[in-house]
């Protein structure tokens, strides 16, 4: 189990009560680790579309480190993809995260779409902070990203 702070974790250490666990997105399951990064019916929804953006099919496992091997050997072994899915996923998990944290502490809320247009973005300003000849802008980067890294 992963020991973050989620509502479920901070309801077991006896800081918050059972009525205050529920999920900030609104699905109305308890905000443990599971359900805040795959199974939430509304931010955990964010993956698929990443799936679909990236352009792969599959089911998501449901155990978060099961889920994290399984989505970063999507497109093969090639060493090169799985760096870029492995970027990917720690930067949706990170995504989630913040909006998980903006929702509870800010009362602010980012649509689905939003979401993964953060996804674009940040995956693509690590990409030309990382590698100073990374030369694709932003409308290649939505429309093919296998294709601007040579890997698709």
């Amino acid at each position: 189990m992963i020991a973050i702070p989620t509502k479920f974790n901070l309801r077991a250490r006896g800081v918050i009560d059972t009525d205050a666990s529920l999920c900030v997105s609104g699905c109305g399951q308890v905000e443990d680790a599971r359900n805040l990064f795959l199974s939430c019916t509304c931010i955990g929804s964010l993956w698929p579309l990443v799936r679909f953006w990236i352009g792969f099919n599959g089911v998501d496992h449901q155990d978060i480190s099961d889920h994290f091997i399984q989505f970063t050997n999507y497109t093969g072994g090639l060493k090169s993809r799985r760096s870029f899915l492995q970027l990917i996923w720690l930067l949706t998990a990170w995504i989630l995260w913040n909006e998980r944290n903006n929702r509870l502490f800010k009362q602010k809320e980012c649509s689905i779409d939003q979401l993964l247009d953060k996804v674009k973005y940040y995956s693509l300003w690590w990409l030309k902070v990382k590698n100073a000849s990374f030369v694709f802008g932003e409308n290649l980067w939505w429309s093919s990203p296998l294709s601007c890294l040579g890997i698709g």
